[in-house]
């Protein structure tokens, strides 16, 4: 056997939910050594666009940035309708005023968080790139007056003292009457249809086995999640593990290309660029 393939995902729970069982040995692909490396999103974006990783959990956004390269694997995408970034306030903003500037924190450069407020809030001039866990903890010791927020934040910002601004994740789903893309798993070109069938297949099958077996994962889920409470950590994986996350199938690939479009229209993605999905493995 050769060299480990490098697989890099988060350390959020829907990551490590779908991948528990190939982070166990519950499920294998045979004939492949899988290396895993966990790490927050912005270092996935990082570590896919220097070819870290074979396969790598990536925000949508920074998939298109680099579509050249890459493919986008039908299964463990972060996907759907109420699952989107929410821009929240400090305790002393409880309300938007685009007229002054204020500070606004956001979860990294190529998140689809970063992109959506950038879409939806042009007068914004700078956002200052703080890793995502940092983000509440500032607001409410008001180092900033606004943030977006993503993962757990979207259950937990009300107690702790902060204020809902807008949900940008229900913004883009009125305005494109689709559901929000948010991240997925995607694969380098270079590896070639075989491989990336076989590793597509594996990971849906990871998927599978979790649902089935949703208890065995807590384990993996609270090793690595920025929130202990295991409601929360239940919370987090109805939202975002569904149908979706087992095979992008049609309106997955149609939100891709919503994103993709409204990204082209505000001039902030070069004309011409599409995203290529592999084909369904089940």
């Amino acid at each position: 056997m050769g060299a480990a393939l490098q697989i890099g995902i988060s350390t959020c729970p829907n990551d490590t939910f779908a991948f528990h069982a190939l982070l166990t040995g519950e499920v294998e692909i045979q004939g492949c050594d899988l290396e895993f490396t966990l790490a927050d999103v912005e270092e996935l974006n990082a570590g896919m666009f220097a070819g870290r990783f074979e396969v790598c959990k990536v925000s949508f956004h920074a998939a298109l940035a680099h579509a050249e390269n890459i493919i986008v694997l039908p299964s463990g995408s972060a996907l759907g309708y109420g699952v989107g970034p929410v821009l929240l306030g400090s305790p002393a903003c409880e309300h938007w005023d685009p007229s002054q500037k204020k500070r606004v924190l956001a979860p990294g450069k190529w998140t689809t968080a970063s992109l959506l407020m950038r879409l939806f809030h042009p007068e914004v001039e700078t956002l200052d790139q703080v890793v995502f866990s940092e983000i509440m903890p500032r607001l409410q010791r008001d180092e900033a007056d606004y943030g977006v927020c993503i993962h757990e934040g979207r259950f937990t910002w009300k107690e702790q003292g902060l204020h809902l601004i807008e949900d940008l994740g229900e913004r883009f789903e009125r305005q494109t009457t689709s559901a929000l893309p948010l991240g997925g798993l995607v694969a380098q070109r270079s590896l070639g249809d075989e491989m990336q069938t076989k590793l597509a297949r594996g990971i849906q099958e990871s998927i599978a086995w979790g649902l089935a077996n949703r208890a065995a994962c807590l384990g993996s889920m609270r090793r690595y999640a920025q929130e202990d409470k295991d409601e929360v950590l239940w919370s987090h994986i109805e939202l975002y593990v569904n149908a979706w996350t087992l095979d992008l199938g049609t309106e997955g690939r149609r939100a891709l290309t919503a994103l993709a479009k409204l990204a082209r229209e505000r001039g902030l993605l070069q004309p011409g660029v599409e995203l290529r999905v592999l084909p369904s493995v089940s």
